[in-house]
């Protein structure tokens, strides 16, 4: 079995079609070097596959037999393309070992640089460079550092306390040498300096893991993929794939790739560009940085503050930094060329890094650029202006994470204009955040409780960090937003933070943070953890204190430009969810199709407080005469409500359910309130108190509720019932267009439908004498949220029922016998040993979803025509929105702010057919 592919000298025995096989990185480089329309300057190597990784894993971190002599072979052949040798003492070759999962996976599995130095190579590769000994023993301790962190720590399980790894002894004893040298800078240590430096490395390593660094190219390229392949079940890694929903099966492939070197003097240099820029609406431009007499991992890493490569790429904060367009003009055009060449190419943004030895290029990787939600819709929409992509290929390069980015709120403009920032840094994340400050990974888990199974509600936390790492991935993602001292705009911190949709801001070199002591010195001011720091990631600005935050202007061209291409393609309906005439306007300007769900249960809570006063008076009123009257006084606000919202949607549909939750949610807990109402009715207090605890029930969900209560108290209905027609019938007369729809909830058995059906057609009767017109148009159907509810589907449309709506919230509930309410105790833990894959609350179960693609099949056999609707939260889920239209569903109904990307996704589910 092939395991091994070689790339490189206009020849790959892979393409850029095979990232199953050879993972994102090693597929983009096959292509790269082997595309006839491409073959780009890449130095040559080899990639091994996935399929030794899940061989890795299955057989107790053992490789394949044949893999040792693939390995050769394929190093053989790249001896022959450099003309050097790799371990040779006379003309060493050095390579490099990195990971390439299927996806992107920035900074969160290993990589070995400088692989093949030795004791006995070190003189050749002296030779080689022209007697640049400074450079050969940099190179050299970089790879002592990399290895002995990678390799033999982390990948052989020692697990250090925060601070204590080799890797921060290593660092230290540098930072410890430049003092005593009285240098601040990496690149003024000496070469006799660099090279005693190395030695003490090796002894501390040998000291503190009680192992020697192998002074072997063989060990050293070995122990590189056993570290690459332990990498991908690391803490960060795992916790990136959760983010990012990445299948933990999938594996990563290693590649080795001949080293080129952008830290050999001024004529050497290393950068990451983009092809369009990814964190801002901005007119598209050619967009990176780059830094001298570097190594990659000093770009991303953020330990320099890189330069921009172009005018375009500046700032108010680089713009005094030399451009690469004009230190090295000749490597910048070959640069600019190729980037136009690779977006043709691939059609879609890419993320180059590339490296400049003695101002020669390399092309060490390419791939689809991350960007945040503001860059991802505006490539898509220029990018089908370009005609380089269709409308449905536009729709499929935008998430719904993205998308739901240009919802984030924002610091408020007007207290930003009166209050001056006290620093200000690169803009690498969208919208604004404010929150504590935290300066640990652990501490902004810690503070931040980020569970969504977690009943105690965290406090939102600012992550403040010289530069992030990715071991910081877990605080980064528990965090509102990320502030680091050190880094550009393609550092670890802005990379991950723009993939993730996070305020952040990056190169705020006037921070001066002591981590130890927890304290951040911002000129003359110093913050404490726990402090409050507000940021807008959109401008750089960092503000003392905690400001309000806003919800953002969506009325941008670009947006809406989108958007209106997803309407072109979908075919489902977007409705939503909604409590008041308010909620039903914001909607509607987020491209609402109509109401969904309108629960009328909030006026009783936060609305006139007469309402409630009706509700309670109608619910323990002891006999039929005193809850009548109840009941009228309730009408009038009922209908206002009603009325209001049918108004406001302008001749939309809107589906109103009738009274659903348990009485005993309504009334007074506490003696003083069921005095009142005993006051008010005229009853003697401990007849209240009896009527009100008689109402208690063990488990109110699955109790007196929704139809339930239609049936007991069927004067509830009918005033329900005639106060949307009533409000229908009058707005209709004065030439305003509505259609209500009137939906019985929790039915469970087909005579309850049928009971409520007589009762609405009564009512209808009465309301049409009333108003002296024949007709009021509507619908009557009902909420299916009952298992027993989906077998029968057939049954209610017989009796009845002219339309469905799916609530999956409740229908999830009783599929599994899990309470919504109750879930935090069990389920993090069921995702984190993979009981479960996903909360099913979050996305339609695959169970749910039989029951609801039998009911709709069912029922559509009795009316082909029959209009079927989701309106549970999972109709703001875009995985469940798809599976809705696949099922034939009419529409989903959501909450007014995840309409946007139930648009998006249902104009995906006809795009990725």
């Amino acid at each position: 079995m092939k395991y091994v592919y070689f790339f490189g000298a206009g020849k790959a025995e892979g393409n850029g079609s095979q990232k199953n096989l050879l993972g994102g990185k090693g597929a983009n480089l096959a292509e790269m070097a082997g595309h006839s329309k491409l073959k780009l300057p890449v130095p040559p190597g080899f990639t091994v596959s996935t399929d030794v990784c899940a061989y890795y894993y299955d057989n107790r971190r053992r490789y394949p037999s044949e893999l040792k002599a693939q390995v050769n072979a394929a190093i053989r052949k790249t001896e022959r393309v450099m003309k050097k040798k790799f371990c040779d003492p006379k003309n060493p070759l050095l390579l490099s070992v990195r990971s390439g999962a299927r996806v992107s996976m920035p900074g969160m599995m290993e990589t070995v640089l400088n692989i093949g130095l030795t004791s006995k190579t070190i003189p050749g590769l002296i030779k080689q460079t022209g007697g640049n000994e400074r450079f050969v023993y940099d190179a050299y301790r970089r790879l002592i550092t990399m290895y002995s962190d990678v390799v033999m720590e982390k990948a052989a399980g020692v697990e250090p306390k925060e601070g204590k790894g080799i890797r921060h002894q290593i660092e230290h004893l540098f930072e410890k040498k430049k003092k005593a040298l009285g240098v601040s800078e990496d690149t003024d240590v000496g070469a006799e300096d660099l090279k005693d430096l190395c030695e003490d490395m090796k002894k501390l390593v040998k000291k503190v893991l009680d192992k020697s660094f192998p002074d072997d190219g063989e060990k050293q390229l070995w122990g590189g993929l056993g570290a690459v392949f332990a990498s991908w079940n690391g803490m960060r890694a795992i916790k990136y794939r959760e983010v990012e929903r990445i299948p933990h099966e999938w594996g990563t492939a290693v590649n080795v790739q001949t080293m080129v070197f952008g830290n050999m003097g001024d004529t050497c240099a290393t950068g990451v560009a983009f092809s369009r820029d990814p964190g801002r609406d901005v007119k598209d431009i050619f967009y990176g940085e780059y830094l001298v007499n570097a190594q990659g991992e000093d770009v991303v890493a953020g330990i320099r503050t890189p330069a921009p490569i172009n005018k375009a790429s500046q700032s108010a904060d680089n713009k005094d930094l030399v451009t690469l367009e004009k230190l090295m003009p000749g490597p910048y055009k070959e640069l600019n060329a190729i980037q136009k060449r690779l977006e043709r190419h691939y059609r879609d943004m890419q993320d180059i890094e590339f490296t400049i030895e003695d101002h020669q290029l390399f092309m060490l990787q390419c791939r689809v650029g991350k960007r945040n939600g503001t860059a991802a819709v505006r490539i898509a929409v220029d990018m089908v202006k370009e005609k380089l992509i269709t409308v449905k290929e536009a729709v499929c390069r935008v998430t719904g994470d993205q998308l739901d980015e240009w919802l984030h709120d924002i610091l408020d403009p007007e207290v930003e204009k009166k209050t001056k920032a006290v620093v200000k840094g690169l803009p690498a994340g969208p919208g604004g955040a404010q929150g504590k400050i935290v300066f640990t990974s652990e501490e902004a888990e810690r503070v931040a409780k980020l569970d969504a199974h977690d009943d105690v509600q965290g406090e939102p936390v600012i992550l403040v960090r010289e530069e992030t790492n990715p071991e910081d991935v877990k605080g980064m993602w528990a965090s509102e937003a990320i502030l680091t001292q050190r880094g550009g705009m393609t550092s670890h911190a802005a990379l991950v933070a723009r993939g993730w949709g996070k305020c952040c801001i990056v190169g705020c070199a006037k921070l001066d943070i002591d981590a130890k002591r927890k304290t951040l010195k911002i000129g003359k001011r110093v913050f404490k953890s726990g402090d409050s720091l507000s940021l807008n990631g959109s401008t750089g600005n960092v503000y003392a204190g905690e400001f309000p935050t806003i919800p953002p202007d969506t009325s941008g061209k670009t947006l809406s430009t989108f958007l209106k291409m997803c309407d072109k393609v979908r075919t489902l309906k977007v409705r939503t969810n909604a409590e008041t005439p308010a909620d039903a306007a914001l909607a509607r300007g987020f491209g609402a199709e109509g109401i969904g769900l309108f629960r009328t249960e909030h006026m009783f809570y936060g609305g006139d407080p007469e309402a409630l006063a009706c509700l309670r008076r109608m619910i323990l009123a002891g006999d039929e005469k005193a809850q009548q009257k109840a009941i009228n006084q309730l009408f009038r606000f009922v209908k206002k409500d009603i009325k209001g919202t049918l108004k406001a949607m302008k001749g939309l549909p809107v589906t109103i359910r009738l009274l659903d939750p348990p009485l005993h949610e309504f009334i007074p807990h506490e003696d003083k309130g069921l005095r009142k109402i005993a006051r008010e009715l005229k009853t003697p207090f401990a007849e209240v108190k009896k009527r009100a605890d008689s109402l208690h029930e063990v488990n109110p969900m699955m109790g007196h509720r929704g139809v339930r209560l239609g049936i007991t108290h069927p004067a509830v209905t009918e005033m329900y019932v005639r106060a949307i027609l009533e409000s229908a019938g009058e707005l209709s007369k004065k030439g305003i267009r509505v259609f209500p729809e009137i939906m019985v909830p929790v039915v469970a058995v087909e005579t309850e439908m049928a009971h409520q059906f007589e009762l609405i057609k009564g009512v209808h009767k009465t309301v049409c004498k009333k108003l002296g017109v024949r007709k009021v148009n509507h619908m009557v159907g009902t909420m299916i949220e009952t298992p027993r509810a989906c077998l029968i589907t057939k049954k209610l449309v017989r009796h009845g029922a002219e339309f469905f709506s799916f609530g999956t919230n409740d229908l999830t509930q009783m599929t599994f016998g899990f309470s919504r309410d109750d879930i935090g105790g069990f389920m993090g833990q069921y995702l984190d040993q993979g009981i479960m894959a996903a909360d099913p609350f979050g996305t339609l179960d695959k169970g749910v979803k039989k029951l609801v693609k039998k009911a709709v099949k069912k029922s559509r056999k009795v009316n082909p025509k029959l209009k079927v609707g989701i309106c549970g939260e999972h109709g703001g889920d875009p995985a469940s929105v798809k599976f809705c239209h696949h099922v034939g569903m009419n529409y989903v109904s959501c909450s007014p702010y995840r309409v946007p990307i139930a648009r998006l996704a249902a104009a995906q589910a006809v795009a990725e057919e």
